[in-house]
């Protein structure tokens, strides 16, 4: 893990407070609230929603901070007792660890709670193993696979509802002289977004809560995982480990491929390259059920807030002004996000085919959530992709684990 950079973002950070009196009061006498948000690519909405709060309050002034490499920031600040008074962040090992520090206030009680989608209030829960609620979840996403309408019309291919039916769509895209999927391996995160799936779907959250306390290993029960993993390797491109995240939402959106296995977060981004793009979606099938598959979907974005703030009250209001509905929608919107706010819809069409497995609830997590980060996940799978040595590969699981539990 890189501190250099993170620890100079953090001065640089402390520098601004100090020259705005974060987390104190500004010139006019106002409270001033500190909000501490992971996304870049959020950060305008977030913008504009603050600039609308703010408009409508006489005493409180919420100042966003998103800073480069934000999580080793946000570490590097708990560490010096430096905590903002509101953190935005995704539902992470990062969030476990730091939930279970004691650092964000317990939101058990909270009224708050009673707006939101309880799926996503459990999902909290089982990622910090901890039977209070910390944080409030506020944005969720997807991960499936985006596919082109207009290839699929073409080539005459249906949307696939068991793991055969998506290879068998693949083999067809593949014997159209289209490529299947477009693989961006290149990023070594990008390889985790199949083992999401498959993980969460074959083997489900419950593996990753019986693993912590030694009850299971990855070598007994991802066999499977493991080999599905492999399967699709064999409908990619020429060069599967040298093209990118960038690469890959430019290539789908100029066509090049029929299927992109992604989040719901790339839909923006391959739109600034085709806004007319015509992207489907579906759940990344994994078995023979299509009945039991499920939608990989977490917290995006959950909102905390600091035991030691000041204005604890105040930084309740915000994020109650966010939950509004209006506000809630806004954001969704412009992020191509889903709601945790009951009765708040994403209206955008290419995510339409997603709505019926969330109305449902038939949701879980990503796997990933629950590896702590320390394990270094992406590179593992990254690597095992390549060399194809399934033994090794759930053998390496299995002993990063222990090292991080031996650790905890």
């Amino acid at each position: 893990m890189k501190f250099g950079k993170g620890l100079a973002a953090s001065v640089s950070i402390l520098l601004i407070c100090m020259l705005t009196a974060c987390g104190g009061s500004d010139t006019s006498g106002r409270v001033q609230i500190e909000f501490f948000q992971n996304k870049p690519e959020a950060k305008g909405s977030f913008d504009a929603l603050i600039q609308k709060f703010n408009e409508s309050q006489s005493d409180i002034t919420v100042v966003q901070v998103n800073p480069p490499d934000a999580e080793t920031v946000l570490k590097t600040r708990v560490v010096k007792d430096d905590i903002p008074d509101i953190v935005g962040m995704g539902a992470t090992d990062t969030y476990s660890l730091l939930a279970q520090s004691g650092i964000f206030m317990d939101m058990t009680g909270s009224p708050l709670l009673s707006r939101v989608d309880e799926t996503y209030v459990q999902m909290l829960k089982d990622v910090s193993g901890m039977e209070e609620v910390i944080g409030i979840p506020y944005s969720t996403n997807a991960n499936g696979v985006m596919y082109n309408k207009e290839i699929f019309s073409k080539l005459g291919l249906s949307v696939p509802r068991t793991w055969d039916e998506l290879l068998a769509t693949a083999q067809k895209a593949k014997d159209g002289g289209t490529i299947p999927f477009y693989f961006t391996y290149k990023d070594d995160w990008q390889t985790v977004l199949p083992f999401n799936a498959l993980a969460s779907n074959l083997a489900g959250i419950e593996f990753y809560l019986d693993r912590r306390e030694g009850k299971v290993t990855f070598a007994d029960r991802y066999r499977e995982i493991a080999e599905k993993q492999l399967e699709l390797m064999e409908y990619g491109h020429g060069d599967n480990f040298g093209k990118n995240y960038a690469d890959g939402n430019r290539a789908f959106a100029r066509g090049e491929s029929a299927m992109y296995i992604q989040g719901t977060w790339a839909i923006s981004e391959i739109r600034k390259a085709n806004p007319e793009a015509p992207i489907g979606f579906f759940p990344l099938p994994t078995g023979d059920d299509p009945e039991s598959n499920k939608l990989i979907s977490g917290v995006d974005t959950l909102l905390a807030v600091a035991e030691e703030s000041k204005h604890k009250e105040e930084a309740m209001r915000f994020i109650e002004f966010l939950l509004e509905p209006e506000n809630s929608k806004q954001y969704i919107s412009e992020q191509t996000l889903f709601s945790t706010v009951q009765g708040v819809t994403q209206d955008d069409p290419a995510v339409a085919e997603l709505l019926p497995y969330l109305e449902r609830g038939q949701v879980v997590d990503f796997a990933d959530h629950y590896i702590p980060a320390a394990v270094q996940l992406n590179s593992i799978i990254q690597s095992f992709l390549q060399n194809r040595d399934i033994d090794a590969y759930l053998k390496k699981l299995d002993t990063e684990w222990d090292k991080v539990a031996d650790r905890r």
